[in-house]
């Protein structure tokens, strides 16, 4: 029997432990199940014969190093800040780990260790990241092959309610990890446009917007993703004049969420004392001039950020709360905490409402041997769930997740180190698993 490690059951878990649980049997698989809130990994297990939960404190090492240490495959869906010490945890184990976060550039260090330990660290093998550097390696490959040069690349991921919703001006509900919600784009950005290097810190991610179209569902908002140049190695596409990785939200959430940026309300850092006997009109006064009083909240807060107090913006702030006379309560001693609690319970989906998911890859493609022939080139990929607890989010998070697992355990990835799924033996084995599971996507080609 082998043994399977899964840290975190949260959102992005639900499918992923599902999967696993559902072919345990016939791969003769035992899935441990790890979490702080153990009632949640009991859900997710759900009396499985070949499962168990565990609430575990991740911060405790001497449980964390021994379930490692029993364990023949680590799967670690806590968040980045973690990843690190979980992958030097497998390594002096000696057992595999995938993640499907953003790979922190301190565990790519460990590569030649993991070479020598004969184990894989696979990073950012979710969604997006992971499948789109999947759709996206097998387009490039299969465009080389036919001579092409690639001049251009963009790639958007999202994953949003399936259509705008009526009481929500945000247009957004959460179906994923909260925090990585109000930290969206807190490393800035950097990417390739018409040959030129743009970057963008955190406080100005929002105000560099795009539209994009999108076959079949209409019109977006697009803004840059984090780091994409690296990327443009990692496709093997330097020569391309413009490398862009994009999120895609529905039209005006950028500049209400541009505000709360602003205000500095992701804060995760600076403690604040009482603050959930706080209200919400206070919490937000505190980020104000000091000539603020309860009265006039709304005002000040117009005049610091340069909007309308009665414009479509500030009627956003306030249905998202800030100036309510409600008390923030729980447990929150940052900012970010507060937030997450507030976007928690108003970021949700209306009952009978979906979530999607949407992967777009748009190429320009010269050919040299074709008289310089022109094409552009898009694939699409769009995967709705099927209710608030079987989400498209976590389907396409946990299911490549689910997948590299158990290739990696049946010794089907003849692959060594620290790796993310650019390489041919992950996503030549992965994409059609994916596709056989139902999440399927289309090219449409276009001579330019």
């Amino acid at each position: 029997m082998k043994r399977i490690l899964i840290l975190g059951a949260g959102k992005s878990s639900v499918y992923l432990i599902s999967y696993l649980l559902g072919i345990a049997k016939e791969r003769d698989y035992f899935i441990t199940v790890c979490d702080r809130d153990e009632k949640m990994a009991q859900d997710a297990v759900n009396h499985h014969s070949q499962g168990q939960a565990i609430g575990m404190d991740i911060n405790d090492s001497a449980t964390r190093i021994s379930l490692i240490g029993s364990s023949d495959i680590v799967i670690n869906m806590l968040t980045r800040p973690y990843q690190f010490q979980v992958a030097l945890d497998c390594l002096n184990a000696g057992i595999s780990m995938i993640s499907a976060s953003y790979e922190d550039p301190k565990v790519k260090t460990l590569h030649r260790d993991a070479v020598q330990k004969n184990i894989i660290i696979l990073n950012e093998m979710g969604l997006d990241p992971g499948i789109d550097h999947m759709l996206a390696m097998s387009l490039l490959s299969d465009l080389k092959a036919k001579g092409a040069v690639i001049k251009s690349f963009r790639s958007y991921g999202s994953g949003l309610p399936e259509a705008k919703i009526d009481t929500n001006p945000f247009d957004y509900a959460i179906t994923w990890n909260p925090r990585n919600v109000l930290l969206a784009g807190e490393d800035g950005a950097i990417y390739k446009e018409d040959g030129k290097i743009k970057i963008l810190p955190f406080h100005r991610i929002f105000d560099r917007t795009w539209g994009v179209s999108v076959n079949g569902l209409g019109y977006f908002e697009a803004y840059p993703n984090r780091d994409s140049l690296s990327y443009g190695s990692l496709l093997g596409i330097n020569e391309s004049h413009t490398v862009i990785r994009g999120t895609l939200r529905y039209p005006g959430w950028s500049e209400a969420w541009k505000q709360i940026i602003q205000l500095g309300m992701t804060n995760e850092l600076i403690l604040i004392p009482d603050l959930p006997e706080m209200t919400y009109r206070q919490f937000t006064a505190m980020f104000l001039p000091a000539s603020t009083n309860d009265a006039n909240v709304e005002q000040e807060a117009a005049n610091y950020l340069g909007i309308s107090p009665t414009g479509n913006i500030m009627s956003k702030l306030h249905w998202l709360g800030l100036f309510s006379r409600e008390k923030i309560g729980g447990k929150a001693v940052t900012a970010a905490q507060a937030m997450i609690q507030l976007i928690m319970k108003k970021f949700t989906l209306p009952e009978g409402m979906t979530d999607m998911v949407i992967l777009l890859i748009e190429v320009e493609a010269e050919y040299p041997a074709e008289n310089n022939r022109k094409e552009k080139i898009t694939r699409l990929m769009i995967d709705y769930g099927s209710g608030a607890s079987a989400t498209a989010i976590s389907r396409t998070v946990g299911l490549p997740v689910a997948v590299a697992a158990d290739l990696i355990l049946q010794n089907k990835v003849q692959l060594i180190g620290v790796q993310i799924p650019t390489h041919p033996a992950i996503y030549e084995r992965v994409l059609p698993a994916l596709v056989e599971n139902g999440i399927k996507y289309t090219d449409e080609n276009y001579e330019v």
